[in-house]
């Protein structure tokens, strides 16, 4: 994939080079203005550069794992939406989760916190009134 793109890159910016050649040479005589070769030269340069960097920087990009899905979510805070006892929903980032309750029953509106997941269901603790602060929501525990 990388090679494909590699070739890509380089012929299309062998392309872009040339229109700014065929501009220079054609076009912006035609409308009486003229650059001199050391302006032609420099764009050209610059143009390659930001190409390399570009090319460079999106092949990092690209070849990175996306982390998401639940193991995002531990250390989360969210609320619960359905009564835990011990396991219901809960609301986190905007979405609904089923989750199971490590502290026994858990009311509806109580702020939890995400400490594990088994499966696709979250494991969640009842966060307190201490001064932990939970990742996510702001909610102390």
């Amino acid at each position: 994939m990388t090679t494909a793109r590699l070739i890509i890159a380089v012929v299309s910016t062998l392309v872009e080079e040339f229109a700014f050649y065929a501009i220079w040479r054609w076009a912006l005589p035609e409308l009486d203005i003229y650059v001199p070769v050391w302006v032609l030269v420099t764009v050209m340069v610059a143009w390659a550069v930001f190409a390399i960097v570009s090319f460079i920087f999106v092949t990092s990009v690209l070849r990175r794992r996306a982390i998401v899905g639940l193991p995002t979510m531990v250390g989360m805070g969210g609320k619960v939406r359905s009564p835990l006892n011990p396991e219901g929903q809960v609301m986190i980032k905007g979405e609904r989760w089923g989750a199971k309750s490590i502290d026994g029953d858990v009311d509806i509106g109580e702020v939890v916190a995400v400490v594990g997941q088994d499966g696709l269901q979250l494991i969640v603790r009842r966060v307190g009134t201490g001064n932990l602060k939970v990742p996510g929501n702001g909610a102390t525990r």
